[in-house]
């Protein structure tokens, strides 16, 4: 499901537009899409017979990604430390979003991609989180039960959109969230049932594009 929210800040006349691509991971589940070839969103989503995708992680200038990367079960790039990496989201048979402490390949997951900062935890705004760079964000997000969302935002700062995944997405109550590669890398596609795709393209080429697949 594609949902698009409309977000106004009365008392600042702040305005933010968040869309989100809502799955079940009882149907769905997603997949990592490494893209050496430098596609764009658009053609890699239909490619390989996605339903909605948004852009993935770091890379470095070189092109090459930063982070564990997980594709088809096959370790793709070891887990790396850093500040900004925090977590990782992952998919089995189920969507996780771990701590970068909490995870492990023992649980073997067939895709995963580390990044970060977490956004929320528990159900609340992670604290800390940078209040002063506005920019294109683009993240994962899981709820309660099987629900689970890749979404994208429109200029926030980090603790901005923090803010709005915890509180402002009305039913969908977002347990955990994770911020991807943001700014010019951010993108978000969804294919409509009619065949016709809904579609922010990124502003630059990106390495890998996190997807949602049917099972």
């Amino acid at each position: 499901m594609h949902r698009h929210i409309d977000l106004a800040e009365f008392e600042t006349n702040n305005r933010a537009m968040v869309d989100l691509a809502l799955f079940s991971s009882k149907s769905c589940t997603l997949r990592v899409i490494d893209n050496e070839d430098g596609v764009n969103l658009s053609d890699a989503m239909r490619r390989t017979n996605c339903i909605a995708g948004i852009n993935g992680g770091y890379f470095d200038p070189n092109f090459a990604p930063l982070g564990l990367r997980i594709i088809d079960g096959k370790v793709t790039s070891r887990l790396t430390r850093g500040r900004l990496m925090s977590g990782v989201l992952a998919s089995d048979n189920a969507i996780h979003i771990f701590r970068v402490a909490e995870f492990s390949l023992r649980q073997k997951p067939n895709a995963a991609i580390e990044c970060g900062p977490f956004l929320v935890d528990l159900a609340k705004p992670v604290r800390g989180l940078e209040v002063i760079r506005a920019a294109r964000r683009t993240f994962a997000a899981t709820g309660s039960g099987d629900r689970a969302a890749l979404g994208f935002c429109s200029d926030v700062t980090l603790a901005d959109l923090a803010s709005i995944l915890a509180t402002s997405l009305g039913d969908f109550k977002i347990q955990r969230a994770l911020n991807l590669d943001g700014g010019s890398s951010s993108a978000f596609w969804f294919r409509r049932d009619d065949g016709s795709a809904f579609s922010i393209p990124e502003e630059k080429t990106v390495r890998d594009f996190v997807g949602i697949v049917a099972q």
